[in-house]
């Protein structure tokens, strides 16, 4: 792909700033908007199974918002329109973008090319015993709405990955479209027909797989600000090939960035105005789309970041479920954190010497009120100089 001349110069510093207020960090939030505000504005929330302080979905708004109620999040992901509209309107899916995410309802249709590609190349590494998949198809139209063990059981054995038959067809049926998750009780997908769930005028594969990567191509633009053809890609995980075949009509611009190395693109509308306002001071969670792609990470801060929560302990850096400090548009420190009852514990911490001490005890203290812990217990600090200072900037809070 012949790229074309950048249209923008920017220093290292602009890109960051441009990248911290696409993300939500820099700048007034549109509170008004809320938690549906930022999955829209993100445009894609990713889930995990991990949970210390709260669930990654529940922590990418906090981050951006502050301390919103975490019934609050999941009423926002998972509730439908208002009672008295018709027909009932979700506000978000799940679907396979970065990873498994949360997605705004309105990106169904340009989901088409992924739903079609599975349809066409399975690969599945559990078997689909026969009639199981016709069975569960079967049964939602007949009961409605229903969670894996109620269809029969998510598992075989009490192994994570020893998936039931029922399980397995209905997480085909998924990713075929023809189910879709809406909703979740407690930590439990609830699967429906797409046909029932989707509203009536985006429920259609109708769109090609150019008008679809070119809208995502253009979606990922607009939430990193500015971006490599490696970021963009990554951000809903297409192939290179794939973003070269759309970017030069995705209504991005080239642009380069001092240090970076690599041609680049930005959303046209955020070069229009210089990035100013107030920047956050909060706990990061590791799946955060600020952080997701980690050569991007060190390229935009000088900050590597990796989660440790897979890694055996012994190897471990910098605690299980590391969170990263953001504070005047930097990563300037380290949290790994527990809970033990009412006391947040900071099991962890690494701070980027002493002008960051301030900042990561900010960052407890508000994310310590969130979760309803009225205690800080800080147990080691990386430069041990700084563990005393770092107690008495929380007790001054």
């Amino acid at each position: 792909m012949t790229t074309p001349s950048p249209t923008t110069d920017l220093s290292a510093d602009e890109a960051r700033r441009i990248a911290l207020r696409a993300q939500g960090f820099l700048g007034t939030p549109d509170r008004r908007a809320g938690v549906r505000g930022v999955l829209r504005h993100l445009g894609a929330v990713q889930l995990d199974t991990i949970s210390v302080l709260a669930r990654s979905h529940e922590l990418i708004p906090y981050a951006r918002l502050g301390a919103v109620g975490r019934k609050t999040v999941e009423s926002a992901y998972w509730t439908t329109s208002p009672l008295g509209t018709s027909p009932a309107r979700p506000h978000a899916f799940e679907y396979w973008s970065h990873a498994a995410c949360i997605l705004p309802i309105e990106e169904w249709p340009h989901f088409a090319f992924r739903r079609r590609a599975y349809r066409s190349r399975p690969h599945w590494n559990h078997q689909l015993p026969d009639g199981t998949y016709d069975q569960v198809i079967k049964q939602l139209r007949t009961e409605g709405p229903l969670t894996a063990t109620e269809l029969g059981g998510a598992k075989k054995t009490s192994e994570w990955w020893d998936w039931s038959g029922t399980k397995v067809a209905v997480e085909r049926a998924l990713m075929y479209g023809e189910v879709v998750c809406v909703e979740r009780r407690g930590w439990k997908r609830v699967y429906d027909l797409a046909e029932r769930a989707v509203p009536a005028d985006l429920l259609h594969d109708e769109l090609a797989d150019a008008e679809c990567l070119r809208r995502l191509v253009r979606l990922a633009g607009q939430s990193l600000g500015v971006g490599t053809r490696a970021d963009i890609a990554d951000y809903h995980r297409l192939r290179g090939e794939q973003v070269d075949a759309v970017i030069a009509d995705s209504g991005l611009v080239p642009v380069t960035v001092e240090g970076w190395g690599k041609p680049a693109w930005a959303d046209p509308a955020a070069l229009q105005t210089p990035p100013r306002g107030r920047h956050r001071t909060t706990l990061l969670s590791p799946f955060d789309s600020l952080i997701w792609e980690r050569a991007r990470t060190e390229r935009i801060f000088g900050f590597t970041h990796r989660l440790e929560a897979y890694v055996p302990k012994p190897k471990r850096v910098y605690g299980y479920f590391a969170m990263p400090v953001l504070a005047g548009g930097r990563l300037v420190g380290r949290v790994d954190p527990g809970r033990e009852g009412s006391t947040l514990v900071a099991r962890q911490v690494t701070v980027d010497g002493p002008k960051a001490v301030p900042a990561v005890a900010q960052a407890l203290a508000e994310a310590a009120s969130w979760v309803d812990c009225t205690d800080i217990r800080v147990e080691r600090v990386d430069a041990p100089d700084l563990r005393e200072p770092l107690v008495r900037a929380l007790a001054d809070l």
